[in-house]
């Protein structure tokens, strides 16, 4: 009796790259639970510090600026050490301020934990699009982008519904929450480091079939590290578009993290014991919206080949549905009505986000991380800004008026992303091509 031996080259392909892309999901959802905290725990800490609006939004902003200055030391962080190391570092950094801050005694205390909060998680983005440029291909990249950011999302969504009951459990009040995700997050960190590798040849579970699939789609990576080539990064034109789109963008999303629960509260009328619910609305259609938008645009990129369409399409139809869906929630008279508005300007919103990281793996290869980082940059000073002019806006023109700015940016967005090519490496690359698409 003659019995058929499979090897390893022709067992069926392992699925260990979309364990990595788990860990990743699940990275952004910590993320934008201890971010999505501040905003929804903010309530109740003015009332706690007797503090006015725009004493919370230059605290917010202590953040939001940190944020932003420290993606690009952030991406190239990652790109040096590797992900393993560099994801496993900030998200322990960021836990343990993120506890530190329960502790905060006044608004300028709180302001200083906000600020390296921030610190660390501006690295987090760019860390894991680099962890997963070595591992996703290019036909699943725009999914796994969108699902990556509907884990962000669903943090969002699911971050009122949290908070809000955790914060009558004891005296700790606030603070409670803050101690709670903390913990989550070094858990998180602990099981990154113990299972992802740098490269997928390094990782225990891959096997040759998986290997074969990854390597075919993205060539083979050089070995060591190599220098990053900011010169021709930074002066591509296409690199400043990506980055003054993904701006318009994140002052958009900026908005609604940082002041839709006290819109809801301030210009609604909402009470505090029902804005977790109404606040969680448009952050679960936003979840949605990654989902979709990712996934439309892997599929219109399979079945029709043109892959610099396939990612404008559904990019510049979600920032110009969005720009007019946030008119209307914003002109609506009837608070649930505004609510079903904004929360399908950012679905519509949302759709865009997975197509415009995805482009930075089409266009970064093995510099995506430090690629993301520039454009996240330019993102979140944009998401910084919307945190000061909004509280500004609202309390001297009111929040029509902020909204008002919230939808013409999402229209010059749509603009912008019409002039961006995916097609085109930012760099010049002699030694591999991990792009072939």
């Amino acid at each position: 009796m003659t019995v058929a031996v499979v090897t390893p080259a022709l067992a069926r392909p392992t699925r260990t790259r979309y364990v990595v892309l788990a860990l990743v999901i699940a990275a952004y959802f910590i993320t934008y639970i201890d971010r999505v905290l501040l905003s929804v725990a903010a309530p109740f800490i003015e009332k706690d510090f007797h503090l006015d609006t725009i004493t919370v939004g230059k605290v917010l902003m202590c953040y939001s600026i940190a944020y932003a200055l420290f993606q690009i030391p952030g991406g190239w962080f990652g790109d040096k050490v590797g992900p393993r190391l560099a994801m496993s570092c900030v998200v322990i950094w960021w836990s343990a301020l993120t506890a530190l801050t329960a502790f905060s005694t006044s608004a300028v205390s709180m302001g200083i934990c906000l600020f390296m909060i921030g610190m660390g998680e501006a690295g987090a983005f760019p860390i894991a699009n680099r962890a997963l440029s070595r591992w996703m291909l290019p036909s699943e990249r725009a999914l796994a982008q969108g699902a990556t950011h509907a884990g962000s999302r669903l943090g969002s969504t699911l971050t009122p519904l949290m908070v809000v009951p955790l914060v009558g459990l004891t005296a700790l009040s606030w603070r409670l929450p803050f101690l709670v995700f903390a913990a989550v997050g070094v858990v998180w960190a602990l099981g990154w480091y113990a299972y992802y590798r740098n490269m997928p040849a390094e990782h225990r579970n891959v096997n040759e079939g998986e290997l074969e699939r990854i390597t075919g789609a993205l060539g083979h990576f050089a070995g060591g590290r190599r220098k990053v080539p900011w010169a021709q990064i930074l002066s591509n034109r296409q690199m400043w578009i990506l980055g003054a789109m993904y701006f318009c963008y994140a002052y958009d999303i900026g908005v609604f993290l940082s002041w839709f629960p006290k819109y809801l509260t301030a210009a609604r009328g909402i009470e505090l014991t029902h804005m977790g619910f109404y606040a969680s609305v448009p952050f679960l259609a936003g979840l949605l919206g990654d989902v979709a938008g990712g996934a439309l645009s892997d599929h219109l990129l399979k079945t029709t080949g043109r892959h610099g369409w396939s990612r404008r399409i559904v990019s510049v139809t979600g920032f110009w549905t969005s720009a007019v869906a946030v008119s209307l929630a914003a002109l609506a008279q009837d608070p649930v009505v505004s609510v079903g508005w904004f929360a399908l300007a950012l679905f519509f919103l949302e759709l865009t986000v997975g197509v415009s990281w995805a482009v930075t793996l089409d266009v970064g290869g093995e510099f995506a991380g430090s690629v993301s980082a520039v454009m996240n940059t330019m993102g979140n000073i944009g998401a910084a800004i919307a945190v000061g002019v909004t509280a500004w806006f609202a309390t001297r023109y009111g929040w029509a008026s902020a909204f008002g700015v919230v939808a013409l940016l999402g229209a010059v967005a749509g603009l912008l992303m019409l002039q961006v090519d995916p097609t085109r490496r930012f760099y010049s690359d002699t030694t591999q091509d991990d792009n072939s698409v």
